[in-house]
C-alpha cells in the first residue's frame, strides 16, 4: 500500500517591506547629469511629476521647462507625454529626483550656436533690450550680446528694441557664458559681396581720425588712410575733409573675414597732389584712373608687370580698436 503526502501551502502576505526590498533589488541608480526618459504621470499648478522609472515620481518644476519663460506647464508638457529629462539634483529627503528640460535644451543651445559659428554663419535676431554696453538678444534661446561698437544703424540704441538685426558670431564660449555677436560684420560682408577691389564708389564722411576718414558707402563704413588720401603730405585728414563731404573714392582692400574695407583716392589722382588742388577733376576721372589701376592688378596677377613699374602700394585696413570703427551706417 503506498501512503499518499499531502503537501500543505501557506500563504505569506507580500509587505511594504517586500516590495521596497525588491525596489531596491531592481532600482536603477539616477544621477544628477544623467538624460533619461520619462513619463507625465501628473500634471500640477507650477510644475509636473515624472515617471522615470525610480521609487517616486520625480518632479519638474515650472522653471526648469524650458529655456524660453514658461507661464503654465500646460505650454511644455502634457499627461502621459514621454520625453527626455535632466536630472538635477539628488533625491530629496522624500527620495523624489528634481528633472530639467530647460539644461537639455541649454546645452543643445550651445552645441548649435558653436556650429552656426564653424560655419560663419549670419543669423538673424530680434533685440530686446538694450544697455550702457550694447544691446540684447536672444539666438537659439541664449541671451547674447552686441557690443555698442559693433551695432552699425544710424537709429538711438534705445530704438533697436522689437527691430530684427542680422548677426555675425564675435565669441561663443560656454564656459563662461558669453555669446558675442556682431551687426557691423555681417552689414559688411553683405556689402562686400557686391564690391570688388578696383571698384570707384560714391560714399559720405561720417568721422574723421587723426589716421584718417571713415566714409559711409551706401551702409557700411570704410577707412580711407591718410597715406591713401593723396600723393601729397597731409597733416591731418581734417585739412581735407568735413564730415558730410561727399567723395568718390576705390576700393583697394575688402577684409571679409574682419569685416573691413580699405579706400583710396590718392589712386585716383591724374596728377600727384590734385585732391588738395583739384578735387573736382579726381571724381571726374576716377572711372579712368580706376580703369589703369584694375590693369595694373591684371598684368601683376599675371607676372606681366614691368620692373620699372611703380609698386601699388594697397595697405589693410588701420589696426585699431574696435570703437575707432564705429561709424553710423544705415542697413
Amino acid at each position: 500500500m503506498v501512503t499518499q503526502k499531502t503537501t500543505t501551502t501557506q500563504t505569506i502576505g507580500f509587505t511594504h517591506e517586500d516590495f521596497a526590498a525588491l525596489l531596491d533589488k531592481y532600482d536603477y541608480h539616477f544621477n544628477p547629469g544623467d538624460i533619461v526618459p520619462g513619463t507625465v504621470f501628473s500634471m500640477e499648478p507650477r510644475g509636473a511629476l515624472i515617471d522615470i522609472g525610480a521609487k517616486t515620481a520625480a518632479y519638474i518644476p515650472i522653471q526648469e521647462m524650458s529655456i524660453n519663460r514658461v507661464d503654465n506647464p500646460e505650454e511644455v508638457l502634457q499627461s502621459n507625454e514621454t520625453r527626455e529629462f535632466f536630472i538635477l539634483t539628488d533625491e530629496n529627503e522624500d527620495g523624489q529626483l528634481t528633472l530639467s528640460i530647460r539644461r537639455i535644451e541649454y546645452m543643445r543651445a550651445w552645441e548649435r550656436v558653436r556650429q552656426l559659428q564653424a560655419e560663419d554663419a549670419t543669423v538673424r535676431s530680434n533685440v530686446f533690450a538694450t544697455n550702457r554696453g550694447g544691446a540684447l538678444v536672444r539666438i537659439e534661446g541664449l541671451r547674447g550680446f552686441i557690443p555698442g561698437s559693433h551695432i552699425s544703424t544710424r537709429e538711438a540704441k534705445e530704438d533697436l528694441v522689437g527691430e530684427e538685426l542680422p548677426l555675425k558670431f564675435l565669441e561663443v564660449d560656454e564656459e563662461r557664458n558669453r555669446l558675442v555677436l556682431s551687426h557691423r560684420r555681417a552689414l559688411v560682408e553683405r556689402k562686400m559681396n557686391g564690391l570688388e577691389v578696383g571698384q570707384v564708389v560714391v560714399g559720405s564722411v561720417r568721422g574723421i581720425k587723426p589716421y584718417g576718414a571713415f566714409i559711409d558707402i551706401g551702409g557700411v563704413s570704410g577707412l580711407l588712410h591718410i597715406s591713401e588720401i593723396s600723393h601729397d603730405h597731409i597733416d591731418t585728414p581734417h585739412s581735407v575733409f568735413n564730415v558730410n563731404d561727399a567723395l568718390k573714392v576705390m576700393i583697394i582692400d575688402l577684409d571679409a573675414e574682419r569685416g573691413r574695407i580699405s579706400l583710396s583716392t590718392k589712386q585716383l589722382e591724374p596728377e600727384p597732389g590734385d585732391m588738395l588742388k583739384n578735387r573736382d577733376l579726381v571724381f571726374e576721372k576716377a572711372e579712368e584712373m580706376a580703369e589703369k589701376y584694375r590693369q595694373k592688378l591684371r598684368a601683376e596677377a599675371e607676372g606681366k608687370a614691368a620692373p620699372e613699374e611703380e609698386e601699388l602700394e594697397i595697405p589693410s585696413a588701420l589696426e585699431s580698436e574696435d570703437e575707432d570703427l564705429v561709424v553710423s551706417a544705415a542697413d
